[in-house]
């Protein structure tokens, strides 16, 4: 079990190191993210929460895995 455990977190963590970035890219080339002022839209702030939530996801399964590893 345990090393089922850092296995599915280390993939956990490097899918989403692998693909969020692009889509981040993606989603502020967007022309929906900015209105015509160049002020951020309700698009942009949506998913500027998804990519916080996913960093945060990420960065405890990290910690998952190096305390797994050292215990």
């Amino acid at each position: 079990m345990h090393t089922v455990l850092i296995i599915l977190l280390a993939l956990n963590v490097a899918f989403n190191c692998a693909v969020w970035p692009q889509f981040v890219r993606r989603v502020n080339a967007d022309e929906r993210s900015r209105d015509a002022a160049g002020r951020p839209t309700k698009f942009l702030r949506v998913h500027r929460v998804l990519f916080a939530a996913v960093g945060v996801v990420t960065l405890v399964s990290l910690a998952g895995v190096v305390a797994a590893l050292v215990a």
